[in-house]
């Protein structure tokens, strides 16, 4: 079968689980940027408690890989009373690892804010919420954001991996079909373009003009 005839058949399927694959990015994405935010405050913050949650969170999901957390968030956690479909599974383990990633760079870009804009910012007598939101965060997003381009770049890669609890994303539907017609060339190169093609033209261009609207509003281009 030729790449031609092969995609006439077959790319309907391809398309449908493209579609899959970029709403468990968004959704993965979404999840992964609040957890981020919440776990780099935490980690930073005076408390011990509220601190030593962060690291342990942070730690936890580092350091074990992301298909054992999918495995038990699908599997062990309806054992406890806790059932959760296929689909949000997904992208709640894939959002939760990706949030321990992302945590150290938003804390990174928060303490890479000139010390002089702390204290700035206290002299006019801002609370520490609003010090927070008006003055450091806007700068150190500028800061973490190529980061952050990389990262988001593996989460895309990551949610690949939601086909194992048989969510019927882009790479579910490349093995099925080369289950049942042994293409394999045909099948996962075609895969390969996609997932190529979501990066290069999808994440990797939103992320630079993000960079470039955020370093255009505080002035620095």
């Amino acid at each position: 079968m030729t790449l031609l005839d092969f995609l006439a058949q077959y790319w309907p399927r391809l398309l449908s689980g493209t579609g899959v694959t970029i709403a468990q990015f968004f959704l993965s994405a979404a999840l992964g940027i609040a957890i981020s935010l919440a776990m780099a405050l935490m980690k930073l913050s005076q408390n011990r408690v509220i601190r030593g949650a962060a690291i342990t969170y942070i730690e936890i999901f580092r350091g074990t890989s992301l298909l054992v957390q999918l495995y038990w968030i699908f599997f062990v956690l309806p054992l406890f009373g806790v059932s959760i479909d296929k689909f949000t599974a997904g992208y709640v383990a894939v959002g939760m690892n990706i949030g321990a990633y992302g945590a150290e760079l938003v804390r990174g870009g928060i303490l890479s804010v000139p010390r002089g804009q702390w204290e700035a910012a206290l002299a006019i007598n801002m609370s520490p919420a609003r010090r927070m939101w008006r003055i450091i965060l806007p700068q150190a997003l500028v800061n973490m954001l190529p980061p952050w381009g990389n990262l988001m770049i593996e989460l895309l890669k990551g949610t690949a991996l939601v086909s194992l609890i048989s969510v019927a994303d882009l790479m579910f539907q490349a093995k099925q079909i080369n289950g049942s017609t042994f293409l394999s060339a045909q099948v996962f190169g075609t895969t390969l373009v996609i997932y190529y093609v979501l990066a290069r033209f999808m994440v990797t261009p939103f992320m630079r003009w993000l960079e470039q609207a955020m370093a255009r509003k505080l002035g620095k281009v």
